[in-house]
């Protein structure tokens, strides 16, 4: 079953179920890079609230996902983090997950928005950059 990605505007939007298995990992940034490709969204949305622990390879998969996005002209953000889980990651490492962070969907939706404003507009804007 994959996971379901939305969209809100310019953005995608997906939460992460608590069991999400590794291939749904890899599934899951596989979609969002096709549909950031296909459906013009400036940015990802992704949201752990449901999760209890990320391990090192989901960790990497969502930090190679944000950086692929950002190649794509875009901007992941990840949200929803539970306390315990920020500090596993940063004992894990301090640069395991490096992409934007906000507190909340709404927060991160901001966030998106708030960048791609800073970069100079939508990501396939012509006159933008």
């Amino acid at each position: 079953m994959r996971v379901p990605i939305l969209r809100l505007g310019r953005v995608l939007l997906t939460s992460v179920p608590a069991d999400l298995t590794d291939q749904q990992v890899m599934d899951l940034q596989i979609d969002a890079l096709a549909l950031l490709r296909d459906g013009r969204a400036d940015g990802l949305v992704i949201d752990v609230t449901a999760v209890d622990v990320i391990d090192s390879y989901m960790a990497r998969i969502l930090s190679e996902t944000a950086r692929m996005v950002g190649i794509m002209g875009g901007v992941a953000v990840l949200v929803g983090m539970r306390p315990a889980v920020a500090l596993t990651l940063v004992e894990m490492g301090k640069d395991l997950i490096r992409m934007e962070t906000a507190f909340d969907l709404e927060g991160g939706v901001a966030a998106v928005r708030r960048v791609m404003a800073a970069r100079g507009g939508r990501r396939d804007d012509p006159h933008a950059a």
